[in-house]
């Protein structure tokens, strides 16, 4: 049985771990999970050997959806995703982007939900540079955190 400890780790220490394999990464705020992020995960693990998710910290979810974001500190939203049992590996970065993890993990496959567009990510050009592929996981319902959030405010 795998522990939290087992999963949530430094990315240096999951970049020597998984070393010569098939490495699909996603990266997200993860701030409330929900069916969509489970059915993401679980797409993200069918296409290679480990998945690795990349959580942004505490400042850049303020950075991105402003100061009442995020609901859950980045420790607590780390030990939610490592419980989840398509995730191999899960990290907190930094950075407004998810570049210099990239870079650094070189993985195979990055996933991202379908909110997104493979030509607007400013992360595809860096991976196809290395022969990586991006990769867009359609929604699977209309979920997202902030939907949630306000659903919860209206109550």
């Amino acid at each position: 049985m795998k522990k939290i400890s087992d999963v949530y780790k430094t990315l240096d220490e999951i970049v020597s771990a998984v070393e010569g394999c098939k490495i699909v990464f996603t990266n997200g705020c993860f701030d409330v999970i929900h069916e969509g992020h489970i059915r993401l995960f679980e797409f993200a693990k069918s296409l290679g050997d480990y998945l690795i998710v990349g959580i942004n910290s505490d400042s850049s979810v303020r950075a991105l959806k402003g100061y009442s974001r995020p609901v859950n500190s980045q420790e607590q939203r780390a030990s939610v995703v490592a419980g989840i049992r398509f995730v191999d590996y899960c990290f907190i970065f930094n950075d407004s982007t998810p570049i210099p993890s990239i870079k650094k993990l070189k993985p195979s496959i990055h996933v991202k939900g379908g909110d997104y567009k493979v030509e607007d990510l400013p992360e595809t050009e860096v991976i196809r540079q290395y022969g990586g592929e991006v990769v867009i996981f359609p929604f699977y319902r209309d979920f997202s955190t902030t939907s949630i959030l306000d659903k919860i405010k209206r109550l």
